[in-house]
């Protein structure tokens, strides 16, 4: 097993050496419960350094405006304003439904699903309960969360759901109805390798170059809720998170340093240079 874990070390970045190494441990556990092994050799086993993963990294506000724009004559404008805008993971996006897209009515104070009411409503929301995951659940349970969506996100999936109605017309019966909201032309699910290659063109399209992948649209939601000045629990919150801990820990780069306001606050009270 070291042999084996030293060859991929070559080849793949730490963390997901760790991943790997940590399935193999907890498998090995579960032969061990059932008395298949008398010991648990991956436990014997440290986990070696291997290449050093490419950073993520997130637009800034200008480059997002960029990529919002180019994204208008894609099939993924939508997807590109819901993932930007919401925080949500790509594969949540991938896996969100049409009855999990719902608006608000005032007069039963409730939330229904735009298949029942339509669109002609002042407020959205999406039910984020579903990945494109082994099982079809969220990454984790926390990660379940409902996310009201900006004018703008509405406004999109308002012009998508006119736009897949008519696919599904030109589909005609080789339509497969999955009642997803981001689909192929014939309504089965989209590939995750198909999904970046179109988000490529959108951001070459738009300037920035090809080195982006829709995660990163994940990113750049909590580098501009920081830059705004939006608290890290709230952050936490709408990025599905068990904890700070956690969004610190992965959107480290992207978020703002809380440990200059100090600094900035005494800059404010006394003045740079007053007491000199």
């Amino acid at each position: 097993m070291d042999e084996w874990l030293d060859q991929l070390a070559g080849k793949l970045a730490t963390t997901t050496l760790r991943e790997i190494h940590g399935v193999l441990k907890r498998a090995i556990r579960q032969a061990q419960a059932r008395d298949m092994v008398l010991r648990n050799v991956a436990e014997l086993v440290t986990t070696p350094k291997g290449t050093d993963g490419r950073p993520s990294k997130a637009l800034n506000r200008q480059q997002a405006e960029a990529v919002l724009k180019a994204a208008k004559s894609s099939e993924l404008h939508a997807y590109v304003v819901i993932s930007l805008t919401t925080g949500v993971r790509t594969e949540e996006a991938r896996a969100l439904r049409w009855d999990h897209v719902v608006a608000w009515i005032p007069d039963s104070k409730s939330w229904r699903p735009v298949t029942e009411v339509g669109f002609n409503h002042r407020k959205f929301a999406i039910y984020v309960w579903r990945a494109d995951r082994d099982g079809g659940d969220t990454k984790t349970r926390k990660s379940r969360r409902t996310l009201e969506l900006p004018k703008l996100a509405a406004q999109a999936l308002r012009q998508h759901h006119v736009r897949q109605a008519a696919h599904k017309l030109k589909a005609g019966e080789a339509w497969q109805d999955h009642n997803l909201v981001f689909c192929t032309s014939v309504g089965t699910q989209l590939d995750a390798s198909n999904v970046r290659r179109a988000f490529r063109r959108i951001t070459k399209q738009a300037g920035i170059g090809t080195a982006w992948t829709p995660r990163e649209l994940r990113h750049s939601f909590v580098s501009i809720m920081s830059d705004q000045g939006v608290p890290i629990e709230t952050i936490a919150d709408l990025v599905g998170h068990a904890g700070t801990s956690v969004t610190e820990a992965v959107y480290r780069h992207q978020l703002r340093p809380v440990i200059t306001k100090g600094a900035h606050t005494m800059n404010i009270i006394f003045g740079d240079s007053r007491h000199g």
